[in-house]
């Protein structure tokens, strides 16, 4: 495990006057985007791809291509006259401004890099990395934190001198989706505590930037509560908030008392899908509200009716500068339809093919995942899935196939769809059926640092 832990203390704490991101915050999910974070894939995906599963993929996919589709997304934003800054740019921005920040991320690199061996050789790695820590430009402390190195040192026959060995920890092999580590909300950011300790080093790290960038933060995520930013959706005066696998209770609890700016949170719990045998669960076919509904627009949003229905919503309304639960719970699409809100339907093997993890860049413009190129990828993985375990994955499997040759045949495949098109809503797809292999598509991968 890894020793960078939860410490307030670690993260720069600064006046969020006349920073870089001094103004960030976001009206609702298709106020016009102004600018966003992410970060480039780079070698730590590589070791995600060693064993899917552990590092939370949801397959197999080509590294290379998985990068070239990253950029495309990024020129796309630029394109739609959206400022795309790199979680590292920021970094070294923030470095530049604050020495402090350095220091402080220096200070963590020998909690991070450990060495094993005879003692005497121990110690004096240990002394010569405190030495040439000041030596460490921004990259090398960059990739410090995204590989998490160990070293053995031993003599071995046939070595004149040190035999090393390098092992990594947990390569921050999720770091590319920006989405989860926070969430922004009208009044600032939320910081998140990732669910998963895979990943839980990712929220550190952009923790600390966020500081250091003096951007407004609401509040932070304490154990034991996990929050991640696919789970909160903002929807101007109100917003939705997921509780479930990634998002427990005790952050919702702690969310409801932060500032958020809104009058109304309609905490959604996290449905079990209606095709699987009933108590059977799996998190990860819609492990978070943007995987089955978001919002295009402020009157039109996409999601899958199956889940939506079946998905229990408690609402809390602001009284008295507190969140008060009202008396009846509902289902998102009761409560969706309350908001005025028109759902553009999806299927099971649209919805599972990230159809709703859409960026929307302003009011009924959106920048979607191209689904008729990533379906065929999720479906051969869940076919595979259905043959090893065909009692609990056989139906869905059966369905999401009939669905995906029905819709190849009318030719209305997500996003091309003709009650979509009714709503108004234009759509730019991308091809990211490599990198949505990691679990999501262009929603995931980016951080949102203004709306307005």
């Amino acid at each position: 495990m890894s020793v960078l832990r939860e410490d307030p203390n670690a993260l720069t704490r600064t006046d969020a006057r006349d920073g870089i991101l001094a103004g960030a915050g976001a009206e609702a999910e298709w106020s016009p985007l102004r600018e966003v974070m992410i970060h480039r894939p780079g070698i730590e995906m590589i070791f995600g791809l060693l064993q899917p599963y552990a590092f939370l993929y949801e397959r197999a996919f080509s590294f290379t291509e998985a990068v070239r589709e990253h950029r495309q997304l990024e020129a796309a934003l630029q394109e739609e006259g959206v400022h795309v800054r790199t979680l590292q740019q920021l970094a070294m921005e923030v470095a530049e401004r604050d020495p402090r920040f350095a220091r402080k991320v220096r200070a963590q690199i020998p909690k991070i890099v450990r060495y094993t061996g005879p003692a005497e050789m121990v110690r004096r790695s240990r002394e010569t990395l405190r030495q040439n820590l000041r030596e460490f430009d921004a990259e090398t402390l960059f990739q410090i934190l995204l590989l998490q190195p160990s070293i053995r040192l031993d003599r071995r026959e046939g070595f004149r001198g040190i035999a090393p060995q390098v092992a990594l920890h947990t390569p921050l092999a999720n770091l590319c989706y920006m989405r989860d580590q926070q969430a922004l909300t009208r009044r600032g950011f939320i910081l998140g505590r990732m669910a998963k300790p895979q990943r839980r080093l990712e929220s550190w790290i952009t923790g600390a930037v966020l500081r250091g960038a003096r951007a407004p933060i609401v509040g932070e995520v304490k154990a034991p509560g996990t929050f991640e930013g696919g789970d909160l959706i903002p929807g101007g005066e109100w917003a939705l908030l997921g509780v479930g696998d990634r998002t427990n209770r005790s952050a919702v609890h702690q969310i409801l008392r932060m500032p958020l700016g809104y009058d109304e949170i309609a905490v959604v719990e996290q449905p079990t899908h209606p095709l699987l045998p009933r108590g059977d669960r799996d998190p990860m076919i819609n492990m978070h509200l943007d995987t089955y509904v978001n919002l295009a627009g402020h009157d039109v949003a996409v999601g899958s009716e199956l889940l939506l229905n079946v998905a229990r919503t408690q609402v809390y309304r602001l009284h008295a500068s507190r969140m008060v639960r009202s008396d009846h719970p509902t289902t998102l699409a009761t409560y969706l339809r309350g908001k005025g809100v028109e759902v553009v339907p999806i299927s099971t093997i649209e919805q599972m093919s990230y159809a709703s993890n859409f960026l929307a860049i302003r009011d009924r413009h959106i920048v979607a995942v191209d689904v008729g190129r990533t379906a065929e990828r999720v479906l051969s993985h869940l076919a595979r899935s259905a043959r090893r375990r065909p009692g609990r994955y056989g139906r869905l499997y059966r369905t999401a196939k009939r669905e995906l040759d029905e819709l190849r045949s009318s030719g209305e495949l997500f996003p091309r769809t003709p009650m979509l098109r009714s709503t108004g809503v234009t759509v730019r797809s991308l091809p990211l059926e490599e990198i949505t292999g990691g679990y999501g598509g262009a929603h995931c991968l980016t951080c949102v640092q203004r709306r307005q």
